[in-house]
């Protein structure tokens, strides 16, 4: 009977691992695409009073999602068909030249300028030799491949994300200690976000 038990206890485990193998990603996954639009969606929330006398209101789920990526779309559609470059850049130069919001604005948009846009900087990734003596080496992304602005023009930066999270660093190293790989930005931050697990599934 204990046995029999013990058997019965040992697949229900099995089942159980295997669904939260199936389970946990999917959730996961889920969550963060549920959490942006939510956040998306709240930016612009509007709401309705179906009786002005008891003051119920209620809003519609997307409504704020769909009016700000269409907006967004609307935004950019007027800077690139309708404004000419001349007043885009006066715009933007107005913005840099604000005390404290430049900093934050040209932050920004580098960081998004680097994943999306035509200037793409995490698309080459790359091995960063870190430690020569012990061949300890790092795996991210090319930034920048000349350095001459500060006066470093045999070195290179390469930002290294963090595995299971959303953070990095960036590293200034000598060109030479730098490999480039042969693999899509994607794969290489794949296997970088799985902490090197990822690369069972590759093979």
């Amino acid at each position: 009977m204990e046995a029999r038990l013990r058997r019965l206890l040992n697949k229900f485990l099995g089942f159980f691992v295997r669904g939260l193998l199936f389970v946990a990603p999917v959730g996961f996954t889920m969550l963060i695409l549920y959490s942006a639009f939510d956040f998306v969606d709240s930016l612009v929330r509007i709401k309705f009073s179906l009786d002005p006398a008891t003051r119920q209101e209620f809003f519609i789920p997307g409504l704020g999602f769909v009016i700000v990526i269409a907006g967004t779309a609307l935004i950019g559609f007027v800077f690139t068909v309708l404004l000419p470059q001349t007043i885009q850049n006066w715009l933007e130069n107005g913005i840099k030249n604000l005390p404290l919001v430049k900093i934050f604005y040209s932050a920004f948009k580098d960081l998004i300028s680097a994943f999306v846009g035509d200037k793409k900087k995490f698309k080459q990734g790359v091995l960063v030799t870190l430690n020569k003596e012990n061949s300890i080496k790092k795996m991210g992304f090319l930034t920048q491949e000349n350095l001459n602005m500060i006066d470093l023009p045999d070195m290179v930066s390469v930002y290294c994300p963090h595995s299971y999270a959303f953070s990095g660093d960036m590293f200034i190293v000598p060109r030479d200690q730098v490999q480039l790989l042969n693999l899509s930005s994607a794969e290489v931050m794949k296997i970088i976000v799985s902490g090197g697990v990822s690369f069972s599934e590759n093979n």
